[in-house]
């Protein structure tokens, strides 16, 4: 970074705990991935291979080990894992991560009707070898999960064995924790975090006013995921109030009440000129 300013919030660093950016990867070159990591790479916490497309990537494990050699953990969609399940291959799936040398799994069950016991079951397994993600929230639009459900399901997880629950939003933001229109379902994002903490949760905010909508509730250590290769260093000055969204969340109110007018900044500029 440049020169510092007053009233930007602190960052973590990684390994971070929270604050974290979890990136969608739906098929990225190697020289994608390069200039990616190059770019951001500081401020990428975890990468996720998208849905199934780790199957089809040419050189998926070359870019895996680059993802890997850059510090962040990577996984295979939650999709992905279904597609397994579905047809009772779950040692197959265990086998293809161990080949990949991921050291992370996502387990889901947005596509398909997975009892919650038995994905926990999933969860356990997997955590004994694995860092595991798992996902809460239905991929399908119209499918509404009670708040009490969501909390429920959370905390199970997590005590089942995953190190974070993603809240489902898909790459096109507007299912899970969205209404159709994009917007948050607030009341139950609200009911959310009174029960669970935030920090346990990565919410996935692929659409820029979801990200800002986040930030602004929950401040810029707010764990975001679903955020696409280009908008990395985008989301990170929402996070530090440098983008219009959120301008004034760590402005002091005498500075947001300031008017800045071209008098104030010529007397400003001539008494720097004077001391220099």
């Amino acid at each position: 970074m440049l020169e510092k300013l007053d009233f930007i919030p602190e960052r973590s660093l990684r390994p971070r705990k929270q604050g974290l950016t979890m990136v969608m990867d739906k098929g990225l070159s190697l020289r994608q991935t390069e200039d990616m990591i190059s770019v951001s790479g500081e401020l990428i916490d975890i990468v996720k291979l998208g849905f199934g497309t780790s199957m089809v990537t040419p050189r998926v494990k070359d870019k895996i080990a680059l993802y890997k050699d850059a510090g962040f953990k990577v996984y295979l969609g939650g999709t992905l894992f279904e597609a397994f399940i579905v047809r009772k291959k779950f040692d197959a799936y265990r086998k293809l991560i161990t080949d990949l040398k991921l050291d992370a799994a996502e387990v889901s069950d947005g596509s398909i009707i997975l009892p919650h016991d038995v994905k926990c079951d999933y969860i356990n397994r997997l955590a004994k070898d694995f860092t595991v993600l798992s996902e809460v929230g239905s991929k399908e639009a119209g499918i509404l999960i009670a708040p009490k459900m969501w909390i429920s399901m959370m905390q199970t997880e997590l005590q089942a064995g995953s190190w974070k629950v993603i809240a489902e939003a898909r790459e096109s933001g507007n299912v899970g924790i969205y209404r159709p229109n994009g917007n948050a379902h607030v009341q139950l994002v609200n009911k959310i975090i009174d029960k669970v903490k935030s920090e346990n949760i990565i919410w996935e905010a692929p659409i820029k006013a979801q990200q800002a909508w986040f930030i602004k509730l929950l401040g810029a250590e707010v764990n975001l995921g679903n955020i696409a290769p280009e908008e990395v260093i985008p989301l990170e000055t929402l996070r530090l109030g440098l983008r219009g969204d959120t301008f004034f969340s760590y402005l002091p109110d005498n500075l947001k009440k300031l008017k800045i007018t071209a008098e104030s900044t010529d007397a400003a500029a001539k008494k720097t000129k004077e001391k220099v």
